[in-house]
């Protein structure tokens, strides 16, 4: 029955649709403060439910495909942000075992083994010994329990994320120096990590140098992130960088058309957001949406997935960005 449904939502040929998920870590086991975020046991049944019901491509080629009026019934691509090291010990194997490509889009500053600022928050709240919190005026929240935690991780990135670089550095670091823990745990994959990808097949995708909100800087920085990003990762893997996702995703809000327009002049070959929906033929291919049903049961994903096909327009608005576990989608 379902494999009907998506068939009939997702034929091939010029009516076909694109359907790109998109992940951001899997965890080894899963997560206590955050049980529904993405870990292995988990995505190994996610990949299992994508073979049964669609046909699994690279991400480029999906694209050049879909642009050629090509694509397979039921075309799906997988695809990464930021370039977390359990995409290369986690994911990875589990991708390898089903047999499925993806494309990774990594921020090139961190891959030093750093941590990304929002991940700073969530890993200061988790270690916290402290039953309240107290950031001045970012605010005063209960920690003390679980559910409390994650209401004030998800508050506190709403607060920080659209703060100018520097005032976003400055906040995150007070809210570690009043939770009294230091720096977080390093997560972030390494070079290495991203050759090992590269070497095992999957596509290795740009998404600026150090993740800002695109919208809320000039031009010339703007462009700079876009192709500073990019070059780092060609020097790591030796060869082109053709794909290009938005930091955090969100059209007309993280990012405008003026930056539509800069990774197109600078040669990439197509751009994905976070808004949901599928991609169909004549969609801008630098603006192709991303989706990703965050239900456990196979029944409830697969009738996700169907409604994300059915629903697609164009230009739609984001339904996720950065990684901020306490609320992702629905």
């Amino acid at each position: 029955m379902m494999h009907s449904l998506l068939q009939a939502l997702s034929p091939k040929g010029r009516d076909a649709r694109l359907s790109i998920l998109i992940f951001h870590r899997v965890t080894a086991q899963c997560d206590p403060l955050f049980p529904g975020e993405m870990h292995a046991r988990r995505f190994d049944a996610t990949l299992a439910w994508l073979a049964r019901w669609f046909q699994v491509l690279p991400l480029r080629d999906a694209v050049a495909r879909l642009q050629a009026a090509e694509l397979p019934a039921r075309a799906l691509a997988i695809s990464f942000d930021d370039g977390y090291a359990d995409n290369v010990e986690v994911a990875l194997p589990i991708l390898q075992r089903h047999g499925m490509p993806a494309s990774f889009f990594i921020a090139s500053d961190f891959l030093g083994g750093g941590c990304m600022w929002n991940d700073d928050i969530i890993e200061a709240v988790r270690a916290s010994t402290l039953d309240e919190l107290d950031v001045g005026p970012l605010g005063h929240y209960s920690l003390r329990t679980v559910d409390a935690r994650r209401r004030a991780i998800a508050q506190l990135i709403g607060q920080i994320k659209y703060l100018p670089p520097l005032a976003r550095a400055e906040a995150v670091h007070e809210v570690q120096r009043r939770s009294g823990c230091g720096a977080a745990p390093t997560l972030m994959m390494r070079p290495e990590g991203v050759r090992t990808l590269h070497r095992a097949g999957m596509e290795i995708g740009a998404h600026t140098a150090t993740h800002p909100i695109l919208a809320r800087l000039n031009r010339v920085d703007a462009a700079n992130e876009i192709a500073r990003g990019r070059a780092a990762l060609e020097d790591i893997i030796g060869e082109p960088v053709t794909g290009f996702a938005y930091p955090n995703g969100k059209p007309d809000t993280d990012y405008l058309r003026e930056h539509v327009d800069m990774v197109r002049a600078q040669g990439f070959a197509y751009a994905v957001s976070t808004a949901p929906g599928a991609a169909r033929l004549g969609d801008d291919v630098f603006e192709l949406p991303r989706f990703t049903p965050w239900d456990d049961t196979r029944l409830r994903f697969g009738l996700r997935m169907a409604r994300n096909l059915a629903s697609s327009r164009r230009r739609p608005q984001s339904c996720a960005g950065e990684r901020v576990p306490a609320v992702q989608p629905g």
